[in-house]
Parts: structure tokens; C-alpha cells; sequence
């Protein structure tokens, strides 16, 4: 009995046509080969946002990130009536939390939820720039 491949010596391509029997030809090329060619449609449908810049990212130094401070973490580092946040290394107060003693805070930025809790427990927020 004669072999396959010896069956086929003399022909050109085996038996499997023009480009079945080339590496990965049958399946027009391995992975993501010819997307932007026969595989166009493929792109468009499954991958629509593939390729290119989507949104943008600021330059960092041109970002200002705030450092902030929850009410509910002051009332637990503050030990005296009066603090300065800024001394300590935050920029903004917020509101989240209670307070139920009066304090009198210095920050260079507070929120108004943060500002209304404070004074109505007595205590004070300067705002300094």
C-alpha cells in the first residue's frame, strides 16, 4: 500500500488546493493578520474601539489633586479646639460624618455640607488661599 504523501509526489499541492497546505493560509493568517484587509467587517462588528486614542489624559502637571479630609476623621485628630489643616498636609474639608463638638478649623478649601456641620455644632471655618 502507497503512502499518502507518496500518492501525491508529482502533484503540486497535495490535494489541498492553492494556499491550504502554506503555514496558515486556509484561515487567511494567524490571529489578528489582515483586519484592516479581508477581515475588515470582522473589525467593524466585533472590535469597535480597538485601534486609536479614546478620551485623553491631562499632562500631570497640570492636574490639582486635592488631599481631603472627612469630618469624621477631624473629630478624631483634632485634640484642642482649633487646627490648621493645611499644617498637617490637607487642602479640603468634607462633610461626611458628624461632629458634636465645637472646632474652630483653618483649610484652604471646605464643601458647604462640611461648613453648615461645623458651624452648627458650634465651631468655625476659616478659608484661607
Amino acid at each position: 500500500m502507497v503512502s499518502r504523501t507518496n500518492k501525491f509526489r508529482g502533484s503540486r499541492y497535495h490535494g489541498r488546493g492553492k494556499k491550504a497546505g502554506r503555514g496558515a493560509g486556509k484561515r487567511g493568517g494567524r490571529g489578528n493578520a489582515g483586519i484592516n484587509k479581508h477581515r475588515l467587517m470582522t473589525r467593524l462588528k466585533y472590535m469597535p474601539r480597538h485601534w486609536g486614542m479614546h478620551g485623553f489624559n491631562r499632562h500631570p502637571s497640570l492636574r490639582k489633586v486635592n488631599i481631603s479630609i472627612n469630618l469624621q476623621e477631624l473629630q478624631s485628630i483634632a485634640e484642642g479646639d482649633s487646627i490648621n489643616l493645611g499644617e498637617i498636609g490637607y487642602d479640603k474639608l468634607l462633610g461626611k460624618g458628624r461632629i458634636d463638638r465645637p472646632i474652630n478649623i483653618t483649610v484652604s478649601k471646605a464643601s458647604a455640607l462640611a461648613v453648615s456641620k461645623v458651624e452648627a455644632a458650634g465651631g468655625s471655618v476659616n478659608i484661607e488661599e
